[in-house]
């Protein structure tokens, strides 16, 4: 978080390679874990554009996370490891009075996993890893009927997921990562349909895109300049357009209607600075695109726009075995709107979101 990213499948400097590369893991000594708790706040007000109309703000909030992960020697070359964490999902709460409570008045998806991992040093140059992510998904959506009563649904699915990664040194000072992630798809048995307000018509909440992970890849880099200062990278891509097409339903309407999609690109780029023996400190900015083609044609329940990340972070070794490690990342997007249902249109102003995070590591 301290670095936005930057470096992530090469830079293998604790237990946290276990999801980021399991390929890293023969970078470490001996068995090494590494807990971390997270609190994200998210500011993202929604305005829909009759005045008449009632917004949410925020329609985010304060929501916490975290994760745990070992890694296990079994030889020199040999490291199997296991991690657990939340690698996506989101909350969204839309308020109890905003004019499109009908709809959705909140809407939750989580996913968290559980994945097991193996790494292996082929030489002095070149590493592999592989890990099954073991996928538990949560989805809940809440509204309010059109006579006035709340309905709830919840429900929840397991899916597998395949994470490949390599690292290759061509020096002592330079080293490469790579990641694969397959794509992660979950279903859930639950009612989209819901009523628009004032017309009271049938809509179907396009939540279809908020229940899958596409497959992705990622390459980093990170080069030590002198014995303090390291520079990091990363580009990545998601496979988005796959999603392109999904079911909708309006009023007796049904059909494929396209939410025309792309595939994302992320960038980043970082340092790490090595203040003094026991003390490092971590600075990135990082830039991911849309999957929407069109800001102004999201779907309501999936705001996304171009991001930039800011991050910082300091990590202090408390004695040959104990770290602790603390960091901050801002997120600043474009502006998103949606343009259906159409009574409801309006934009994600100025959205904003800031992470913070502590962890805990220990050498054994």
């Amino acid at each position: 978080m301290g670095l936005a990213n930057a470096g992530s499948a090469a830079r293998a400097q604790d237990a946290g390679t276990v999801a980021s590369n399991p390929a890293g893991m023969t970078q470490l000594s001996g068995n090494q874990m590494v807990v971390a708790g997270q609190m994200l706040y998210g500011d993202m007000p929604y305005q829909p554009q009759r005045p008449n109309l009632k917004g949410a703000d925020p329609v985010v909030g304060w929501l916490p996370g975290g994760s745990a992960y070992y890694s296990h020697s079994l030889s020199n070359d040999l490291k199997v490891g296991v991690g657990f964490y939340g690698n996506f999902g989101l909350s969204l709460d839309y308020d109890s009075d905003w004019a499109g409570r009908t709809l959705v008045k909140q809407a939750t998806m989580m996913g968290l996993t559980l994945q097991p991992a193996v790494g292996y040093r082929l030489n002095d140059k070149v590493s592999l890893g592989a890990g099954l992510g073991i996928n538990y998904g949560i989805f809940e959506l809440t509204r309010d009927t059109f006579n006035g009563e709340e309905a709830n649904q919840k429900d929840h699915d397991w899916a597998t997921s395949l994470r490949l990664g390599a690292t290759f040194a061509p020096s002592a000072a330079t080293r490469l990562g790579a990641t694969y992630t397959s794509k992660v798809d979950y279903k859930f048995a639950v009612d989209k349909t819901g009523n628009v307000p004032i017309t009271g018509n049938g809509w179907s909440v396009p939540i279809g895109l908020g229940i899958s992970a596409p497959q992705q890849l990622m390459v980093s880099g990170v080069q030590r300049i002198d014995s303090k200062l390291s520079l990091l990278g990363n580009i990545g891509w998601q496979d988005w357009s796959k999603f392109s097409d999904m079911d909708i339903n309006a009023g007796n309407v049904s059909g494929s209607s396209p939410l025309d999609l792309q595939d994302t690109w992320h960038f980043a780029v970082g340092a790490q600075y090595q203040l003094q023996a026991a003390t490092r400190l971590n600075a990135g900015i990082a830039f991911d695109n849309s999957m929407y083609k069109d800001s102004n044609k999201i779907s309501i329940t999936m705001p996304v726009a171009d991001a930039w990340r800011f991050g910082v972070g300091v990590q202090q070794q408390l004695d040959s075995k104990a770290s602790i490690g603390a960091s901050f990342e801002y997120l600043d997007s474009k502006n998103a709107c949606a343009e259906s249902p159409t009574i409801l249109a309006g934009c994600y102003n100025n959205p904003k979101m800031y992470f913070m995070s502590v962890n805990y590591g220990y050498r054994f």
